[in-house]
């Protein structure tokens, strides 16, 4: 499909650049599947009563490292050059792919000192050698630290990679430690949150479990990738960036056992919807899964385990705005975003959030 098919106006005014408080109070945009594709106004604290006893939500326990990081290139007989890295995907005990800027003036070989706070591991540096470059300013970096030592000296070097449409507006704070963080994060891997769970308070768990609902977790470690423009000009020229994902034997039979006597499984956020499409068989069954997924879901595709998805706002043009739009219908959510647009909706990471029925096909 044409990629500017999925384009819309958004006002700078309905970019959230703080998240309600507290977390559920935010308003919920609930999108009925065609062929009423009615909208209804809601707010998260009502989500209980938006769903069945036996549906089960599933949640991305990732959580977010500090993966934003300042540093300066030293290469022999050259000039120090400053460096900016985001990391986005651990490729082994010691190396991290990481998309770089100014990534043109990188080379392989070149040396990064990364850290010069004093409050950071070898005297305030963090050190790494480029070891191979990609495209799109993507490098892998070969750090002098491995396992959980490279992972103390990056929490203390570090900074969390605020989104760009929110870091190019305001300096990350001390807030952001908490706001950028689900309440159930655990999993430490992340470079972005998986923002539909930014919503969730323990009253709101609470008042899921007290209607009968279930709560399972499953992990997919959310890549800088998610912040890429699709600069395509169709989506079958379009390449994702893999992520690494993990659903348990337990959660998979429990999740199986939802649908086997008629519950629904609620993706919470479309991390977790992704990795459950990843790890389900054509028949809709949920398999024990680990590894790197590069699912890209556009309109046509048939979905196989998720029967409900609640999602924020996404940008215009993006991979996720196409996924929505996969699962609910092209048209029902062009109508769906302009409502939301003219009637004050916030978007993006700390915005407001939609709850989604799956289009039947």
């Amino acid at each position: 499909m044409r990629v500017d098919l999925f384009d819309f106006d958004l006002p700078d005014d309905n970019i959230a650049l703080r998240p309600a408080s507290p977390r559920d109070s935010a308003r919920l945009l609930v999108v009925q599947p065609e062929p009423s594709a009615a909208l209804e106004d809601h707010h998260v604290r009502d989500l209980p009563g938006m769903l069945r006893a036996g549906d089960a939500l599933v949640f991305n326990d990732t959580r977010v490292i500090p993966a934003q990081m300042e540093g300066q290139r030293v290469r022999e007989g050259g000039a120090e050059l400053p460096v900016s890295a985001t990391l986005h995907m651990r490729a082994g005990p010691e190396r991290w792919k990481a998309f770089a800027r100014p990534g043109k003036r990188i080379k392989v070989g070149d040396r990064i000192l990364f850290g010069h706070g004093g409050d950071a591991c070898l005297l305030g540096t963090l050190n790494a050698t480029v070891e191979s470059k990609g495209e799109g300013g993507e490098i892998t970096l070969l750090f002098d630290l491995s396992g959980p030592a490279l992972d103390e000296a990056i929490m203390a070097v570090g900074h969390i990679p605020l989104p760009p449409y929110i870091a190019d507006k305001r300096p990350e704070d001390e807030r952001d430690q908490i706001d950028y963080q689900t309440i159930y994060a655990r999993e430490r891997g992340a470079v972005a949150a998986p923002t539909a769970g930014l919503h969730f308070t323990p009253e709101l768990f609470d008042a899921l479990d007290a209607a009968g609902l279930e709560r399972h977790f499953v992990t997919l470690h959310v890549g800088a990738g998610t912040f890429l423009p699709v600069k395509a000009d169709d989506t079958d020229e379009h390449k994702m960036h893999a992520e690494i994902g993990h659903v348990s034997a337990e959660t998979a039979e429990r999740l199986n056992a939802v649908r086997a006597r008629g519950g629904r499984i609620v993706s919470v956020g479309t991390t977790s919807l992704r990795l459950l499409e990843s790890a389900a068989a054509d028949d809709g069954r949920i398999e024990p899964w680990s590894g790197q997924t590069d699912i890209f879901i556009t309109p046509g595709y048939r979905f196989k385990a998720v029967d409900v998805l609640m999602t924020n706002f996404h940008l215009p043009k993006s991979t996720l705005f196409m996924l929505v739009s996969a699962f609910s219908g092209f048209e029902t959510m062009k109508n769906a975003y302009d409502y939301a647009i003219r009637s004050g909706y916030r978007f993006y990471s700390y915005g407001d959030s939609s709850l989604l029925f799956r289009k039947m096909t």
